[in-house]
């Protein structure tokens, strides 16, 4: 455990922020209602902060661009009155697919301004996700770029009947447009059971779910700023998630805005020393990044986060997969402090379970509830769920329905949506175990647990111990079926520069995990990989490592990592 001197913190532990104070502390819309953009610009804009800097934009080359908080209520206002220009209404769809670029914040701020419902998407899909998502939420408007209208859009091959415009937002006769719109515009009025954003996730088979979400929720992202995330005046907050998933947008967009900080948005992809230059040279205090990035930096190596100083940096939290304790030690070492794990889904729209600036960290796990969430371990019964009170005992991960930022719905899938609810507990379909100190475990996904000769075996434990091995950058792990035992253990494992694959070093991990987890948990087979599977949002496809030794259908690729 890293203990906190928790006189030094500015936040106690468990906090009592509840929903009823975050919201207070925000604007909500003259005459009534509730707008996410109103909250998130245009209560700063009209204020004191106008002047701020709101986004620093980091092109992927050249100088950097600071967008203050007038500046971004104009241009989101230019936005919103084009979007209007061509019909669009409160609850129309309108998706968003461009890199880390102005343009993207403008658009989606734009789009909340008119009522709209709003989807990120992430540049990287090709055709066929992007007319999935776009058919399947009714977009009426896509915005996007010369380039990618020309990669992507163009070469889609089936309709999209729902689909209006197209607006390329480089292209000269959308600059000449936007530069002539005006740039102030009423925000419509939306109540906080309004639709804000459709967030799209993918499932083990088939279509991806698209999660309904409402401009309620920006009271969870007031709250979970400050609780979870630390966020105080004066802070600069690097969230490195795209926005086409949802940390991205409700981390990456809208609680840094809605608490009033600097924002750092760069456009390039990874690149560990300008990672390193971006903490330095921006001043970032508060970090919100995912285990795969900090996997890759360590990676890198140690040495190369000591060739920097990062004096303002203060708060590193993580979110995407479970953190590995091996890299919040990882963190102890680099950057002079733990790396602290939090825990929510697309479902949720907003961080549940974290380790807080004044918590105590348990490497390993996800943190506790968070003032205002009530979350339990409960096992599916046939007349209902039964709450497990036993600490240390697995069971499926729950939260008690009702806060801010929970999804309204899956589209056209109302029965799927009913069957997540029980008894008032929505149950997230993640295995996990609460401690008696009321910290929470990670399992694993119910679908990826291993049965093997009567033992329960969560993979997210086996890649842990792996990655203590010092070959092993990460390891994903499922259960391959046997005969006699129903599943055996099998590791894919990448390894780390200046190690080779080989026998010797096959057997060196095996028994490093035998010696740790005992034979009947323990790999029984490990093959090498160059790179694993993942989601652009950084998880370990494991149910795609399976299909592929199996020679099972793969499902939905959507949001495969390009190249995995």
């Amino acid at each position: 455990m890293i203990r906190k001197d928790v006189a030094a913190l500015k936040l106690a532990p468990n906090a009592p922020v509840g929903w009823d104070e975050a919201r207070r502390s925000l604007d909500g819309l003259p005459g009534g209602g509730l707008n996410i953009a109103w909250e998130a610009v245009e209560r700063h804009a009209r204020g004191p902060k106008a002047s701020q800097v709101a986004i620093r934009w980091l092109p992927a080359a050249g100088a950097a661009r600071p967008i203050t908080y007038r500046e971004l209520s104009e241009a989101s206002s230019r936005f919103a009155n084009l979007l209007r220009a061509r019909g669009v209404r409160k609850g129309d769809a309108v998706f968003v697919l461009c890199a880390r670029i102005p343009e993207l914040y403008f658009a989606v701020l734009g789009g909340l301004k008119v009522g709209a419902a709003v989807s990120p998407l992430f540049s990287a899909f090709g055709p066929e996700p992007i007319a999935t998502r776009v058919n399947l939420g009714r977009g009426k408007v896509l915005v996007t770029t010369e380039a990618l209208f020309q990669k992507k859009v163009a070469k889609i091959a089936v309709p999209m009947p729902t689909l209006e415009h197209v607006l390329r937002v480089d292209s000269p006769e959308f600059r000449r447009e936007f530069e002539a719109a005006s740039p102030a515009c009423e925000v419509v009025r939306t109540e906080p059971g309004d639709t804000s954003f459709l967030h799209f996730t993918s499932g083990t088979t088939g279509s991806p779910k698209g999660a309904v979400h409402v401009h309620g929720a920006v009271v969870m992202h007031c709250a979970t700023g400050r609780v979870a995330l630390d966020l105080h005046e004066g802070d600069v907050f690097w969230c490195t998630a795209d926005p086409g998933w949802v940390t991205g947008t409700s981390y990456g967009i809208v609680t840094p805005l809605v608490h009033g900080v600097t924002s750092i948005v760069d456009e390039a992809d990874f690149d560990a020393a300008r990672w390193y230059r971006i903490l330095e040279e921006e001043r970032v205090s508060v970090w919100y990044t995912a285990p795969t990035a900090i996997r890759m930096l360590m990676k890198a190596g140690a040495e190369l986060a000591k060739q920097h100083a990062f004096p303002s940096l203060r708060f590193v939290a993580s979110v995407g997969e479970p953190l590995n304790p091996e890299a919040v030690w990882w963190g102890m070492d680099a950057l002079g402090m733990p790396i602290h794990d939090n825990w929510w889904q697309t479902e949720t729209g907003g961080i549940m379970i974290a380790n807080t600036a004044a918590m105590d960290v348990k490497p390993g796990s996800m943190g506790r509830p968070l003032p205002g969430v009530e979350a339990a371990i409960a096992h599916r019964r046939e007349t209902g769920i039964e709450l497990e009170s036993r600490n240390d005992t697995e069971g499926e991960l729950a939260l008690r329905a009702g806060w801010p930022s929970m999804f309204r719905g899956y589209l056209d899938q109302e029965e799927r949506y009913r069957k997540c609810f029980v008894d008032g507990w929505y149950l997230t379909g993640d295995l996990a175990k609460r401690d008696a100190d009321g910290y929470f475990w990670f399992v694993g996904r119910a679908d990826d647990v291993i049965k093997s000769a009567g033992h329960l075996i969560g993979p997210f434990e086996v890649e842990s111990v792996l990655m203590e091995h010092p070959a092993v950058a990460e390891a994903g792990v499922i259960g391959k079926p046997d005969p006699v035992v129903g599943e055996v253990v099998k590791a894919f494992v990448s390894l780390k520069a200046g190690f080779t694959a080989g026998e010797d070093l096959r057997m060196e991990i095996l028994g490093h995990a035998r010696k740790r987890l005992g034979a009947a948990v323990a790999p029984k087979e490990i093959a090498f990989s160059t790179t694993l599977p993942r989601t652009r949002s950084g998880k370990i496809m494991r149910r795609l490592l399976k299909a592929r030794e199996l020679g099972l259908p793969e499902g939905d690729l959507s949001t495969l990592e390009e190249g995995a």
